[in-house]
């Protein structure tokens, strides 16, 4: 792993109205490393995210991303991210093929034939390729999505309940894609209230909660009644 975290939050406050969100939240992650951050609804993990996808600006604090502040060069870092968040965020009057070539167009890249040929079938949708979006179902749209983003290979993804809504194709599917995109250097954050598949691929744990990062810490050889119990304890803390 490098030494420069890729992804750097500092001191990140949001505020809405009266309510602090966020308040002095502080989290790195390096090249190669996953973090799974565990937090109840409604604890902030969407908010950061959305942050770090230049989405919304905090309140006080910064963000960068590969060296790049997230507020004042959302230009710069929107290449640099892959996002998979709860909504599908694919075009319901287009082709599965049709939304692949469309994203990895303003996405800059290439849309050769064969790469959205193989996105499609590494979630088992070529069989539909050429079928409007909205005769998918939740979890279609959800694989299509996941097709969309691995298609761009991001120097940082950034997923929301990542393995939500997927069958158990797809789910080994992802794990694997997360894996060889660790292996390649990739920096991932993933944000879940559950004690899934995502902490198998997570490097580091952390807890969000009260605002802030309640527990940051490697995972190990922790097991999910493990962290489950470091969860409580430190959820319980800071509310």
């Amino acid at each position: 792993m490098s030494v420069e975290p890729v992804v750097r939050i500092i001191g990140v406050r949001k505020v809405f109205g009266l309510v602090a969100v966020l308040d002095s939240v502080s989290l790195d992650i390096r090249a190669g490393e996953a973090v799974a951050l565990l937090g109840a609804n409604g604890a902030g993990k969407t908010t950061l995210l959305k942050i770090l996808a230049t989405l919304l600006r905090p309140t006080r604090g910064a963000a960068t991303i590969a060296g790049h502040d997230v507020a004042r060069a959302p230009e710069a870092v929107r290449p640099l991210l892959g996002v998979v968040a709860h909504g599908a965020w694919v075009y319901d009057d287009l082709t599965a093929r049709e939304n692949l070539r469309f994203w990895a167009t303003v996405g800059g890249l290439d849309a050769y034939a064969d790469d959205l040929t193989v996105a499609l079938a590494g979630v088992g949708l070529e069989r539909v390729a050429d079928a409007r979006v909205r005769t998918f179902s939740a979890g279609m749209k959800r694989r299509l999505s996941l097709a969309r983003v691995m298609l761009a290979r991001p120097r940082v993804l950034l997923l929301d309940e990542p393995f939500a809504g997927l069958d158990q194709r797809a789910r080994k599917w992802l794990e694997g894609r997360l894996e060889a995109m660790k292996a390649a250097g990739a920096a991932l954050l993933m944000v879940t209230h559950s004690f899934g598949r995502e902490l198998g691929i997570a490097d580091r744990l952390a807890v969000l909660a009260g605002g802030r990062i309640a527990l940051d810490t490697a995972r190990g050889t922790l097991g999910p009644d493990d962290v489950q119990r470091l969860y409580a304890a430190h959820a319980e803390e800071s509310a």
